[in-house]
């Protein structure tokens, strides 16, 4: 089993902490995204990349909005959701000990930084 380093790779457009997976898939990309206790992410939307994720530590909320549909939904351990092309979504971690975790698999692999628009969300970023 390999662990996953203590500082992040990058730290992401949202403003969460972002660590490298090896994808099994050429027309994916994978990472494990961190957001500490009480922090909440800066709202993005992304042009051309879909994502599908699952929580696997801590407590918080994903809010999503396709500009017709929004939804918050409560992000915990084994909760899997998706984020569409041009969705645009934010995040929170509840406050307390733990993290907020979440394994991200990203289609087609994630081209950088430009990717990702930043955009208005539901809460105010707190990083």
């Amino acid at each position: 089993m390999k662990h996953l380093p203590d500082l992040p790779d990058v730290i992401a457009p949202d403003g969460s902490e972002i660590r490298f997976i090896k994808s099994d898939s050429e027309e994916s990309s994978m990472v494990h995204a961190l957001l500490k206790p009480g922090r909440t992410t800066q709202a993005v939307r992304h042009q051309t990349v879909k994502e599908r994720w699952i929580c696997i530590a801590g407590q918080g909320k994903l809010w999503r909005s396709n500009g017709h549909n929004e939804s918050v939904i409560t992000l915990k351990s084994g909760v899997k959701c998706d984020i569409p092309t041009g969705t645009k979504f934010q995040f929170q971690a509840d406050d307390g000990d733990a993290p907020l975790e979440i394994i991200i698999t990203t289609t087609p692999p994630w081209p950088g930084d430009e990717e990702a628009i930043k955009c208005s969300g539901k809460w105010s970023p707190v990083l």
